[in-house]
């Protein structure tokens, strides 16, 4: 098994950042233990957004795109580490909106929300500026359409707090 924290170190990044796993995916403990790196989720994810990150795990890139919870990824998993229930939530993610967002800084942008199919970002008014951004977490599915359009970047998909 591949310790994330030491080899993070021994690079001069103590801390390694939080990568973002496949939907379905084990804890991470569980996952780093269960996934065999075979890669097979790679090619199976019709999107593109499965790639491989540090130490060969897979993780999600949604600088490439969105991903549309087909679970080809999870039926590609020979080792289980992906595990599609029907009845359970593909992750626990949210998108977040950074200050690096446009409207934040007085400039007229809403491309976000124009990508966000479920329509958990709304635009409300503010007083003598662009109307701003906010993300509804409960309609929130992390996709990761809203990523990738942002002119500066300033959307990531991080963990859910509860």
């Amino acid at each position: 098994m591949v310790n994330l924290a030491r080899r993070g170190f021994l690079r001069g990044q103590p801390r390694p950042k939080a990568e973002i796993r496949p939907p379905w995916a084990l804890a991470e403990a569980a996952f780093v233990a269960a996934c065999t790196r075979c890669a097979a989720c790679l090619p199976a994810c019709p999107q593109g957004i499965v790639v491989a990150g540090d130490g060969g795990y897979p993780t999600i890139d949604f600088g490439r795109g969105e991903c549309t919870f087909c679970g080809d990824c999870a039926a590609a998993c020979e080792p289980r580490a992906l595990r599609r229930a029907d009845a359970a939530a593909p992750w626990n993610y949210v998108a977040h909106i950074s200050e690096d967002c446009l409207p934040k800084r007085g400039v007229e942008c809403r491309i976000c929300g124009d990508f966000c199919e479920a329509r958990a970002i709304r635009f409300q008014p503010a007083a003598g500026g662009a109307w701003l951004p906010v993300i509804e977490p409960a309609a929130c599915t992390a996709c990761g359409a809203c990523v990738a359009p942002c002119p500066t970047r300033a959307i990531t998909v991080v963990t859910a707090t509860a």
